[in-house]
């Protein structure tokens, strides 16, 4: 749970913070207020991907697989929260935590392998090690890495701004 400020905290105002979750592509902005928990969303992923979240309102896990941004979710939804032409605008991209197994000197290179974009490279070290280097540029946050990586190391930031919730 995130807390907007030490203040909230300390005032035990304790309230998820909406913007630290990953919601589906084509989330508008305002898409806490527009979203009425219908599931449309969650029935038209072919992924299986989204799962019910905070407040009972979408949100996406890479656990069950990756993302193919295919807008399946978008058009299924009938309050508005989602809007296909948002799709492309996907805020998340993702980092490697220090708990990658080839960062604590064990070979692995699942989450290269599962990268269509090749944003995952890894540069060889001395004594045969290999550490991961993430392109942000050519990261897409679809979460195949996340998916593969047995060790759990693949995190995920917001890295552009959250899409503008007037659009209509």
């Amino acid at each position: 749970m995130v807390c907007h400020s030490r203040r909230d905290f300390l005032r035990g105002n304790l309230a998820p913070d909406e913007t630290d979750q990953m919601r589906p592509p084509g989330a508008r902005g305002d898409f806490a207020s527009l979203c009425d928990r219908c599931r449309k969303c969650t029935e038209a992923c072919p992924e299986g991907i989204i799962v019910q979240g905070r407040g009972q309102r979408p949100s996406l896990d890479f656990s069950k697989g990756a993302c193919t941004f295919c807008g399946d979710c978008a058009r299924a939804c009938p309050s508005g929260a989602l809007l296909v032409e948002l799709v492309a605008e996907w805020p998340w991209r993702a980092e490697i935590r220090p708990s990658c197994l080839s960062l604590q000197g064990i070979a692995c290179r699942a989450c290269e392998d599962a990268c269509e974009t090749r944003a995952i490279r890894f540069r060889l070290m001395t004594a045969g090690r290999a550490v991961p280097e993430l392109d942000p540029e050519r990261c897409t946050g679809c979460g195949a890495c996340a998916f593969t990586c047995p060790a759990g190391a693949v995190a995920f930031r917001r890295d552009l701004p959250a899409a503008v919730g007037a659009r209509e």
